[in-house]
């Protein structure tokens, strides 16, 4: 079986344009993730689906592949659904281009749930952080059956409870890895909308739940940070000194 992974990376991001060339330690931010992606499924898998030439031309250049999508697709799994229409491949990975930290290993631990479980949609989850508040409506929580199959998926701290004693001890958050077949990605694309809870949340995978598609969550490493606004470039930016630093140590 062909496993790929494609990165949607779109220019014109409302929060940060430009953001997938922003520089990080002298490097483009779409290929420390094309890079890291490679180091999972190797480079001749890795594809970066875009609706900028620039973005293009700067993946190409660096030898990866690129596959030129619409600009008016409506999340980044309707730009991976054009692209898959381009590659063939049994499954198709999404790995957000904004994560330069993502674990290798999680993107291997996400497709291999997908092999085993080609009926279902994939995507990863971590434990939200002592650091991190649950409250916060930026990180999405996932709400899962006891063997890992999603219930839901809400900004808002859930499961509830009534009383205090039966509080969570502690929440599932979404993490943005997810592995689809093409079949998948052509019946979420042919919905041809945002859901009404898709658009309410702004999470996209609730999309499948409306398609009475089955999702089941992988756990994946906490921790890693993502390049939302400008000002987190200086802190991926630490991180990644301090990978190096590590690797050169090793």
């Amino acid at each position: 079986m062909r496993s790929v992974v494609i990165i949607p990376a779109r220019y014109a991001s409302t929060r940060y344009p430009g953001k997938p060339l922003v520089h990080l330690l002298g490097k483009p931010l779409i290929l420390w993730v094309a890079e890291l992606s490679s180091r999972a499924v190797t480079q001749e898998n890795v594809y970066i689906a875009t609706e900028d030439e620039r973005i293009f031309k700067t993946v190409t250049e660096a030898g990866f592949k690129a596959v030129m999508t619409s600009d008016k697709a409506l999340t980044g799994t309707d730009r991976l659904a054009q692209a898959a229409e381009q590659i063939d491949a049994d499954i198709y990975i999404n790995v957000q281009g904004d994560e330069p930290l993502v674990d290798p290993e999680d993107i291997l631990k996400v497709r291999d749930a997908k092999i085993a479980k080609m009926d279902s949609v994939i995507n990863g989850f971590s434990w939200v952080g002592a650091e991190e508040d649950p409250n916060s409506v930026n990180i999405p929580k996932v709400i899962t059956t006891e063997n890992n199959q999603l219930v839901y998926m809400s900004r808002v701290a859930l499961p509830g409870y009534k009383e205090a004693k039966e509080a969570p001890l502690r929440y599932k958050k979404q993490v943005c890895i997810y592995a689809f077949t093409k079949k998948e990605l052509q019946i979420f694309h042919g919905f041809g909308r945002k859901s009404e809870l898709e658009k309410s949340e702004d999470i996209e995978i609730l999309r499948f739940l409306e398609l009475g598609k089955p999702i089941y969550l992988v756990e994946t490493r906490p921790g890693s940070l993502a390049v939302d606004v400008p000002d987190d470039v200086a802190k991926v930016e630490e991180v990644l000194k301090l990978l190096r630093c590590k690797r050169k140590d090793v």
